[in-house]
This record gives structure tokens, sequence and C-alpha cells, in this order.
């Protein structure tokens, strides 16, 4: 019968990486799926894509890694968001970023940069709230985009008449390092006696929507609809996240069965 829900049997699930990793590979799947085709757009919409992809991460990236180490608890997710930093600072990724964006003819302007602001603003309103858990695994999500979408990015600069690709090069190599680090990170945090928070799927995923919705808006720019409230139910189902450990659901049209832990 439609719309009638479920209720399955409870089950223990540890807090682990796995569960979290499988979520986030989905979403990344579906913005990599989403993505126009590079050669059917014009040389504005890629160099707008290029440009509000540089607005954001040129100036942010570190402040948000940051952001991940000032609240992390654990000592293992200390050490391994210090690690992410320190190769960040040392190798100039941003600068890496800004040559890739010149040679692109992609610097991002004013116009760039106000388009990304609504949801850019939304995001460091959230890691102001220092929660480390939902903050690691924001940026686990987003180094896992990343990878996934320097192919793409590559593209566009070589359509757009670039030969500079070592921002792209290096980026499709050590992101998946970090994503992987970022989930050990993860399930450090989930296990600190320290950490007392809310632990439902809203909570944890919360800087993943917020994220997911700037990249839409990476890639739209202002042509984007709304981007902060569509589609949030099909981000946060499928996984549930509690003081007990980490569950996934399963979902048919009009009848969800939820598994929960104890």
């Amino acid at each position: 019968m439609a719309g009638v829900m479920s209720v399955g049997v409870r089950t223990r699930a540890p807090a682990n990486s796995g569960f979290l990793e499988g979520r986030l590979t989905a979403i990344v799947d579906d913005l990599i799926a989403a993505l126009p085709s590079s050669e059917r757009i014009c040389a504005g919409d890629r160099r707008g894509i290029i440009a509000r992809y540089c607005a954001v991460l040129e100036g942010n990236f570190i402040y948000w890694m940051t952001a991940a180490l000032l609240s992390a608890k654990s000592e293992s997710a200390i050490s391994i968001i210090r690690d992410n930093l320190f190769e960040e600072v040392r190798d100039c990724h941003p600068g890496m970023l800004h040559k890739f964006a010149r040679a692109s003819r992609s610097v991002p302007d004013s116009e760039d940069a106000e388009a990304v602001s609504s949801e850019l603003t939304d995001v460091r309103l959230f890691l102001g709230n220092l929660s480390s858990v939902p903050i690691i695994a924001m940026m686990a999500f987003f180094e896992e985009f990343i990878r996934k979408f320097m192919p793409y990015l590559a593209e566009l600069a070589k359509l757009q008449g670039s030969e500079e690709f070592e921002y792209t090069r290096v980026h499709s190599i050590c992101d998946l390092v970090h994503t992987q680090e970022l989930l050990k990170a993860f399930t450090a945090e989930m296990a600190a006696p320290a950490q007392q928070l809310d632990r439902s799927d809203e909570t944890v995923l919360e800087g993943v929507y917020l994220l997911h919705a700037l990249i839409r808006r990476i890639i739209a720019g202002a042509a984007a609809e709304d981007t902060r409230h569509e589609g949030n139910a099909a981000l946060l189902r499928g996984t549930h996240f509690h003081s007990g450990g980490l569950a996934q659901a399963d979902e048919a049209p009009g009848n969800r069965q939820l598994v929960d832990v104890d």
C-alpha cells in the first residue's frame, strides 16, 4: 500500500567509515552524473564553472580544514587533519589553483564571487559551530567530490585553450588518500569520549547538504534554482547516525524500511 511505512528488525552497527563512505560516494556520483557536457556548453559557461570553483576553493578550503582541526577532539583525527593542512600549505595548493585559473582565462571576478555568496555564507556559518563530526563528514565528501570532478575540470580548461593541468593532476591522485584518511578521522571522532552530540542523520550530514548546495551553485551559477532546499530528503535518505552506531535504511517507492540501533 502506497505511503505505508514499515519498521524492520533493529540491528547494531558499528560507528565506522564504511557506512559514511557508501553514502558520500552515492551523493558525489549523482553530482558527477548530472554535470553538463563540457563540449556542449559555451565558452562563457565553461569559464563560469572554473571561475566559481576557484572563487570558492582558493580562499576557503584551508579555512574549512582549519575549522575541522579546531573542532576535532580525538588525537587520531587531529593528526590526520593536521597532515592534510600541512600538505595544502607546503605545496601551495591555492597558488596552484590560481595558476590553473589564469591559464584557462577563468580568474574569478566580482560576479563570480557574488554568484556563490549565499551558499558560501551558509557553509561558513555552519563551520562556526565547530562541531567536529559533521565538519569532518563534509570535508570527506568534498575531497571525494574534488577527486572525481578533476577530469571534468581539466576538460573544461583544455577547451578554454589551457595547457596547465598541475592542479587537476595532483588532486586526481592525492584526494583519494585525503578522502580515506578523513573517513578514518570521522570514525575516530564518532568514538571520542568527549563527543556529546546529536547523531541524527540531519545533524551529521548537515555540512554535506550545505556543501552539496554550494557545488550545485558552482556548476549552474545564477541559473540555478534554490539549491539550499531542493533535494534535501534525497540527500539525507538512507543513512542514520546514532549514539550507538551508524545504520543504513533501504527505501522503495511508498515503503520505507527503517533500520535502527538500540
